[in-house]
């Protein structure tokens, strides 16, 4: 892989070291109001993403300075990042979950470091933003993938419910930021944004509790993915 370069932009990510401003800032006058009252709204939420954005700088502006100076691409540290939580979930699969747990923790800082890069190196671009996005989700489904499986073959009826229960509310949760920022709408609230359910997820499969952690996830994630439609529902009033 090579020649596209990546950036992050989603604090659905754990790539966090997005730069955007709060919102859709148009030039009219008349938006003023529109756009203040989106960033209030936003900061009523608190997200752990949120405050880790605030010194995450400290770790990785070094780490991408080095990386950029190596010649190491962007999209290169998002495709690790990728095989390695794909790795993740062909041990869970196979009922390795603790080491699969492993395997996706090793693919946090890849995930964190490409949008860091990016900006470092002035590789900046939409499609990387986008790209970045679009190679999470395969990430994070690919793990659920394999819990589902290692549930299905094992005859764990009730961890497949909420499996799917956790991939259908993660995925709303970035669909829900996704359909919001296409109506002109900015929605980075959410309890449980990228960051969250990846911590929740590597702790469940290190300590191989996975029907108490997918149940968490399960109630957590549709939680949020409701959060933010009642986000949506209220900047919505200000039009």
């Amino acid at each position: 892989m090579s020649g596209f370069p990546i950036t992050t932009s989603s604090t659905d990510n754990i790539g966090i070291y997005s730069r955007q401003g709060r919102g859709v800032r148009l030039n009219e006058p008349k938006n003023k109001g529109k756009d203040e009252t989106s960033s209030r709204l936003d900061r009523e939420y608190w997200t752990l993403t949120a405050w880790v954005n605030t010194w995450a700088y400290v770790v990785l502006d070094p780490l991408s300075r080095l990386l950029a100076r190596i010649g190491i691409q962007p999209n290169l540290l998002s495709m690790i990042g990728f095989f390695a939580a794909s790795a993740a979930g062909a041990a869970v699969a196979a009922g390795h979950v603790s080491y699969g747990g492993w395997l996706l923790l090793v693919s946090g800082p890849f995930d964190a470091l490409d949008g860091a890069l990016a900006r470092t190196a002035g590789l900046e671009s939409r499609f990387g933003a986008f790209f970045d996005s679009f190679i999470d989700r395969y990430s994070e489904a690919v793990v659920l993938l394999g819990i589902l499986c290692w549930a299905t073959w094992n005859d764990r009826h009730v961890l497949v419910i909420v499996t799917f229960l956790t991939m259908t509310g993660s995925f709303m949760v970035s669909y829900a930021r996704a359909r919001a920022g296409g109506l002109r709408i900015s929605c980075r609230v959410g309890l449980f944004t990228r960051l969250e359910r990846f911590i929740v997820l590597t702790l469940t499969l290190i300590t191989q509790q996975l029907l108490a952690g997918l149940i968490i996830l399960a109630l957590l994630t549709n939680f949020t993915a409701l959060q933010r439609m009642f986000h949506v529902y209220r900047q919505s009033l200000y039009e």
